[in-house]
Formats: C-alpha cells, sequence, structure tokens
C-alpha cells in the first residue's frame, strides 16, 4: 500500500509540475494539423500551413 501511495504521490506532482509550467510558458494550447479531423476528411481551420495540404496528399510534411 505504500508503493501505491508513493507511485500515486509521484505521479501527481510531475502532472502538478507539468501543469504550472504550461500556465507560466503563457502559451495557447492548441491541436495539431491533422490527426482526427484529417482522417474524417474535416478542414482544419487553425492550421498554418493549411494552403500547403491537397485532398490526395497526407499533408505538409508527407510524401
Amino acid at each position: 500500500m505504500e508503493t501505491l501511495l508513493f507511485t500515486l504521490g509521484i505521479f501527481s506532482t510531475t502532472i502538478l509540475l507539468m501543469a504550472v509550467g504550461v500556465i507560466f510558458s503563457n502559451k495557447v494550447l492548441k491541436g495539431s494539423c491533422g490527426g482526427l479531423g484529417k482522417v474524417l476528411g474535416k478542414d482544419c481551420d487553425f492550421c498554418d500551413k493549411k494552403d500547403q495540404c491537397t485532398k490526395k496528399s497526407g499533408g505538409p510534411g508527407e510524401n
């Protein structure tokens, strides 16, 4: 039981520190360009490289 509580404490501390890091970095969280929206055929409105994507290709960076 001690091992479980210790592990839970380590994970909780890690998640808390990561959350604090995101808050202090002052960056907006945003999704990736592609992913599930690309699979379902929906356009990625917030993608910076949307003009490089074509219907045939998988997106920017894929050959």
